[in-house]
């Protein structure tokens, strides 16, 4: 019987730790170009929640 090889698969575990690092470290950087080129992106979602309610009504406690 052949002995298991734990070197190749440690080895294996960590280029895998790898690139899932540095697809998470893109993801990131995407993210962040992206709010970079579009800043109002976030101020309108709060925006849009300000609308359904109307603004003379106080609201009910």
């Amino acid at each position: 019987m052949a002995k298991p090889n734990y070197s190749f698969a440690k080895r294996q575990r960590d280029l895998a730790k790898e690139q899932k690092k540095e697809e998470k470290l893109q993801r990131k950087k995407a993210t962040a170009d992206e709010a970079a080129l579009n800043p109002d992106a976030e101020g309108e979602v709060a925006a849009d929640d300000d609308v359904d309610a109307p603004k003379d009504q106080a609201p009910d406690a």
